[in-house]
């Protein structure tokens, strides 16, 4: 089988990253942390607790430090992202990491909330949860319902690491590591994890933090389903335009007057309505080619990965 890197992205978590590492190390053939320019002793504490650390200059979010940690890597390894917080198990890696394993899953995601588990949850973060898991779900144009998007703890098949953009450098990134994946035709599975709330806790303010990841997804579905936010509103623009046109030729047609700001405003709905209608056709067509290239890629890795584990498989039996 191959080996289990884990990527452990930190920000100041000196109290709990030394514990992280140590029990992560267990679990995982080789443990990274992308210290994301903390002004604390993360770095010192995870070298000291055996982990390889990677570092930042300043503080760029979760998001750049996943790019660096994927950059990191080449494509034999099984890769396991967790919070370094304290809130996830690392006991829960080989539940996570057996998928992959078996060859069902490209990605797994980490779910405290499969099978209705977690009702310790507390209301208002639920809530929340459950507003940006429709949002990512409705990204992921309804292939999986995911039930716990914001999850950081994740498996990865080595080739799975091609199709990730990094676009969103903050906490985002969870929802849009999902809708990445299911455009580029990855198979994904969720398994149910435990989570503790009595460590972690962060300063922002889980309202405004929500509210941001939120606006995020939404402006990550408006560039990766233009037929919906361009072609189909410029369609029903379009032709409110032409229908005002056809009242305004019957209406001249009959001797009646035009006025200057209704047809401006008729002319105005048409062309916008055309462009924004043609935009939408032109940029899915561009997405799809690309989110196909990815899928080739994807598949292309995936067989050359099945035929080593075959021809690995025979030589042990030999």
């Amino acid at each position: 089988m191959p080996p289990i890197t884990a990527l452990l992205p930190a920000y100041n978590e000196e109290i709990s990253i030394g514990s992280v590492v140590l029990r992560t190390r267990q679990y995982a053939d080789r443990v990274v942390v992308i210290d994301d320019g903390s002004s604390d002793r993360t770095a010192e504490v995870a070298l000291l607790a055996g982990a390889e650390v990677l570092r930042h200059d300043e503080n760029l979010g979760k998001g750049a430090a996943l790019r660096t940690g994927f950059a990191s890597l080449n494509g034999d390894a099984v890769i396991v992202t967790i919070d370094t917080d304290g809130q996830h198990d690392p006991a829960d890696i080989p539940r996570l990491v057996a998928p992959i394993f078996a060859g069902e899953a490209d990605m797994v995601n980490g779910s405290r909330y499969l099978n209705g588990n977690k009702k310790d949850t507390p209301f208002y973060r639920r809530l929340g949860q459950k507003v940006l898991d429709v949002a990512t779900n409705i990204n992921m144009d309804g292939s999986l319902s995911i039930t716990d998007s914001q999850s950081g703890f994740r498996a990865f098949s080595g080739q799975a690491k091609e199709v990730f953009r990094f676009g969103q450098k903050g906490l985002a990134i969870e929802s849009e590591m999902l809708a990445d994946a299911a455009a580029a035709g990855l198979r994904i599975q969720e398994v149910e994890i435990g989570v503790r709330y009595d460590v972690g806790s962060s300063s922002e303010n889980p309202v405004a933090h929500g509210v941001r990841v939120l606006l995020n997804v939404l402006h990550d579905m408006e560039l990766r389903r233009p037929l919906y936010y361009f072609t189909a509103p410029g369609l029903l623009m379009a032709g409110a335009g032409i229908f005002m046109g056809l009242d305004f030729l019957q209406t001249f047609y009959r001797g009646g007057r035009l006025e200057y700001g209704p047809v401006l405003f008729m002319m105005l709905l048409t062309l916008v309505g055309s462009f924004m209608a043609l935009t939408g056709v032109i940029l899915h067509s561009i997405s799809r080619i690309m989110y196909e290239f990815r899928s080739e890629l994807m598949m292309s890795g995936r067989a050359s990965n099945e035929r080593s584990y075959g021809a690995g498989k025979a030589a042990r039996d030999n």
